[in-house]
């Protein structure tokens, strides 16, 4: 170990107080801090701190005169698309997932602390009477998107499913997917890869020692993933697939539709090589990050750094000017990706955070308020190099819903994930011509001739429903209470070919639509039927 250029390197940077346990550690601590310490590049994160841009909040009203909306020629919206073109949009996606050229990429590097578990996110039970958790659940809508492209286009396609884990994800993430034998999918269709980890600082610049021989890090943030595409070579995988384009979107929103064909179609529509699918925005002041051109440039601002007053804009119609919420859901075409990890350009930002630290007798304390800093990129700050950008628009009942917190929280909560799950495929069987049974066991008709409403009162095909839609409210008070509808992802992906099962049969809650093995992929089974 060569102590002295250490030594020398630290002071170089400020960075000299991380020896000064040195003289009391044991030879094998040494050992784990030295290589701690040559691992990084101080030159580099002693930089990217100085260049972070912490925007004051006086700062805004410069931001507000910057702000422009998505152009509307850029800006779809399922609700108001033709049902002809959304099928139009949806048979190009599903032609390109049975040619091979679609990969989905899950960002889950994120533990379930905010829900009170220690293990990944994504291996969460929500309580669905199948208890199935969320990886389960997304791997099926994948396998059932790739049969469902075979039946639409005469081939079957592979959907690749890489997962970007933390260091803390990375091993339970593989020994869960091990176990449950990839959820339907093969072995070598699934990669699991770790993004980077950067070192913790105080306020002042110094990094923090989580103990006397360990540096505090934490993880790069979603951003980092276009370093870990490179450097866990993602993308070189990815070319050798005949990959083209790939869906990224965020573990934690139990509605997500996995390369969804729509969304891809309307993006290749529209020759865009980074795209975002966004909700409309619940009120004009909800906390969350807006998708807008900035100086012209495409980006996210997050819901602090704009004002009341521009967030309350509207357009002629009324409508609220800056209405595109952010909800971590994006398409990129690989070329796109492959020139932005080659990009030195991406910025970090700043998050102010609880750390835990090692004080000055070398005891562990967990401070009770922030009292450092972390280092991370966000996955969309690649927007702003795109000149082919798209958005996507579609309705937060049907698509999102995420998971963050333990049940006894304001939102966003099992229960509510669970229930929007229930909502969700409870219209798929209404319109598919299924009916459900009050307490009383009557059959009760919620919108009149379920199986082909659309937004102008025609069926478009595969379920749809993007116009007269049955509000989860209206379901609530005719029924009394949330109504138990779970449909297996690989029955059906999006509502579709659900009639053959469902169409004039009466249902008695709970209603479980099980997928059984050893049958045609259609086959299931369901709780409380009977044709009347």
């Amino acid at each position: 170990m060569d102590i002295k250029t250490l030594q020398e390197n630290l002071a170089c940077h400020g960075q000299e107080h991380l020896l000064k346990f040195w003289p009391s550690l044991t030879p094998d601590q040494r050992s784990l801090l030295y290589n701690d310490l040559i691992s990084i590049d101080f030159a580099e994160v002693t930089d990217i701190l100085q260049r972070c841009n912490l925007t004051p909040n006086d700062e805004n009203e410069k931001l507000d005169e910057l702000l422009q909306p998505i152009p509307a020629e850029l800006h779809g919206k399922s609700s108001r698309t033709d049902p002809i073109l959304l099928m139009s949009y949806r048979t190009e996606g599903l032609r390109q997932v049975a040619e091979g050229r679609v990969a989905v990429l899950l960002l889950a590097g994120g533990q379930g602390t905010r829900l009170g578990v220690t293990y990944p996110k994504g291996m969460y039970n929500v309580g669905l009477p199948s208890q199935k958790t969320l990886y389960q659940l997304q791997g099926e809508r994948i396998v059932r998107l790739e049969h469902l492209a075979e039946e639409v286009a005469g081939q079957r396609g592979t959907v690749p499913w890489y997962i970007m884990a933390s260091k803390h994800t990375m091993e339970p993430t593989l020994e869960f997917f091990a176990s449950h034998e990839y959820f339907g999918l093969r072995k070598e269709n699934v990669t699991v890869f770790e993004q980077g980890m950067l070192p913790c600082f105080t306020f002042d610049g110094k990094m923090i020692l989580e103990s006397p021989w360990k540096i505090a890090r934490a993880p790069d943030g979603n951003g980092g993933l276009y370093r870990a595409l490179r450097k866990r070579g993602i993308i070189s995988d990815m070319e050798r697939r005949g990959i083209k384009y790939v869906h990224v979107y965020c573990v934690d929103n139990i509605l997500v539709k996995m390369a969804d064909p729509i969304f891809i179609g309307y993006c290749i529509s529209k020759g865009a090589n980074c795209a975002a699918k966004v909700v409309e925005k619940s009120y004009p002041m909800e906390p969350v990050g807006v998708v807008c051109k900035v100086a012209g440039k495409y980006q996210v601002v997050e819901y602090s750094e704009i004002t009341s007053r521009t967030a309350q804009k509207c357009n002629p119609d009324g409508s609220l000017m800056f209405n595109a919420a952010n909800i971590c859901n994006h398409f990129f075409t690989l070329g796109f990706l492959r020139d932005v990890t080659n990009c030195n350009s991406l910025k970090y930002h700043i998050a102010k955070k609880k750390i835990p630290y090692t004080n000055e007798n070398g005891q562990k304390i967990k401070p009770e308020k922030p009292n450092g800093i972390k280092l991370e990129k966000f996955v969309f700050d690649v927007f702003e190099f795109t000149d082919k950008f798209a958005v996507w628009e579609v309705l937060r009942k049907d698509e999102f819903s995420p998971l963050k917190n333990a049940d006894g929280a304001e939102k966003d909560t099992p229960t509510s994930a669970r229930e929007d799950l229930f909502n969700l495929h409870l219209r798929y069987l209404l319109n598919a011509g299924g009916m459900i049974a009050d307490v009383k066991e009557n059959p009760v008709s919620l919108i009149p001739n379920a199986s082909s409403v659309c937004q102008n009162g025609t069926a478009d095909g595969h379920g749809h429903h993007n116009g007269e839609h049955i509000s989860d409210e209206s379901l609530k008070s005719c029924m009394g209470k949330t109504v138990v509808c779970e449909i297996s992802p690989l029955i059906t992906y999006d509502g579709e070919g659900l009639e053959e099962f469902v169409k004039g049969k009466v249902f008695v809650p709970p209603v479980i639509l099980n997928f059984q093995q050893g049958h045609n992929i259609h086959q299931c089974g369901a709780n409380n039927i009977r044709s009347d």
